[in-house]
């Protein structure tokens, strides 16, 4: 089966980075493979094409693309109608009994007991779906020194008709938006010691910075390992943020996830057909796994530029490069700079979830990594940034910062508008 569907799509798909070093046949293949899997929509069980099937049963999206958009950042919805693809609901309650304790153990948090840890609004053949998410927003105004004012949304998170019973008394909600795929492979290489050098989880050098790893459970290794991918650096490697996105998102299980993310509140969701024991091979798996490793990053543009330039000294300046380190020494030959510690960190109340997850609070956030920023309206057709996509713009979202970036945002709401300028000109050539 495989074979067959490389012969048909290898010519579609380029392996970034490898077309001039003497890359392999197999390394296309497994490219295009991936490829196709990321990109093509999954279909209802039993189906002719069985190399797709065993969408669901509850499902968020039908496909990989349908939340990374053009393989970059999604979005939330952006009008009162429009559902939610490519943003996830997160759900978890603080774990009480043991077995709340052992669940909490692998996923960071224990499940809502109807519900499960992610909230899925779709269902085939007649099953309702989880409930449909909305937001609705308020207005938080400011000025920067100058005299110029600004308005931020705010969202709030409601979930309207949840088909299967009230969630429980304290349980926690969290959207998130799907990250960039832009430099995974990359990101996936530093070794862990370079990251955990930049920890100062309680602030020795008193810069205000704290930045702390999270650890957390690798199901592959079945071990506690360092987190360095998605919003809470919750997840340790691509291909296990791979096998939980197709089965919490699309409903396709795998090796690692063999079981659907039907709770035993939801009876008529475990009674319907499946597309396979799992649903996605592990060898299916590898080529998309390989496919996100190695999505490349965008060149930077008008690195030269004097307003650029000016931009890139005021990012330092401002305190921004303290969380958005531009290097690490494992990736000192690539042309690309990441402009990310990796760590977490407390990003105050305005941008608190209160959902913690595994050693991170409900506050504390993954550094994203900067690179690509600039090009997301080409890439992915929006601006909107943060874990919830909360901002219009960078700008917004730098306004959102607080906790420890508190001071950062200061020194940034007393630049000049030519100095903001200059800074988002510097943001917008990475």
């Amino acid at each position: 089966m495989r074979s067959t569907i490389a012969i048909a799509l290898s010519s579609l798909f380029m392996l970034p980075g490898l077309a001039n070093s003497g890359d392999k046949p197999q390394q296309h293949e497994d490219f295009a493979v991936g490829g196709a899997f990321f990109q093509q929509p999954w279909v209802i069980a039993p189906a002719s094409t069985s190399a797709r099937d065993g969408l669901g049963p509850l499902f968020k999206a039908n496909s990989c693309l349908a939340c990374h958009i053009g393989h970059g950042r999604g979005h939330p919805p952006l009008t009162d109608t429009e559902p939610f693809i490519s943003t996830i609901v997160k759900l978890g309650i603080p774990p009480q009994s043991a077995e709340q304790q052992t669940q909490a153990k692998t996923l960071g948090i224990a499940p809502d007991p109807v519900y499960g840890d992610h909230l899925q609004p779709f269902g085939i053949k007649g099953l309702p779906g989880e409930g449909t998410p909305r937001f609705t927003h308020t207005e938080v105004h400011g000025q920067f020194r100058d005299g110029e004012s600004y308005t931020l949304l705010k969202p709030q998170l409601h979930i309207e008709q949840p088909n299967y019973g009230a969630f429980a008394a304290d349980t926690r909600f969290s959207a998130r938006v799907a990250p960039p795929l832009a430099g995974m492979g990359l990101l996936e290489s530093i070794p862990a010691a370079e990251i955990l050098a930049n920890a100062d989880p309680d602030d020795r050098n008193a810069d205000g910075i704290s930045g702390k790893p999270n650890h957390i459970w690798d199901i592959a290794a079945q071990k506690t390992v360092l987190g360095r991918f998605s919003w809470k650096a919750n997840q340790p490697s691509i291909q296990q943020q791979s096998a939980d996105a197709f089965r919490n998102d699309i409903g396709i299980t795998s090796s690692l996830f063999p079981v659907q993310p039907c709770t035993i509140a939801q009876r008529d969701c475990l009674k319907l057909p499946e597309g396979g024991k799992p649903e996605i091979p592990d060898d299916l798996l590898a080529t998309v796994v390989y496919h996100v490793t190695h999505q490349p990053v965008p060149p930077r543009r008008e690195v030269n530029d004097p307003q650029v330039l000016q931009g890139q000294k005021l990012f330092q300046q401002a305190g921004c490069a303290a969380c958005h380190i531009p290097d690490f020494p494992a990736l000192a030959n690539q042309p690309h700079q990441p402009y990310s510690d990796l760590l977490l960190h407390d990003m105050g109340e305005g941008l608190a979830d209160n959902r913690p997850e595994f050693a991170a609070s409900g506050s504390e956030w993954r550094t994203p990594p900067l690179w690509g920023i600039g090009l997301t309206a080409t890439i992915s057709g929006h601006t909107r940034f943060l874990h919830d996509g909360r901002a219009r713009n960078l700008l917004e979202a730098i306004l959102w910062h607080g906790g420890e970036a508190e001071s950062t945002k200061q020194n940034v709401l007393s630049m000049s508008k030519p100095e903001r300028e200059a800074l988002l000109r510097f943001l917008n050539s990475l």
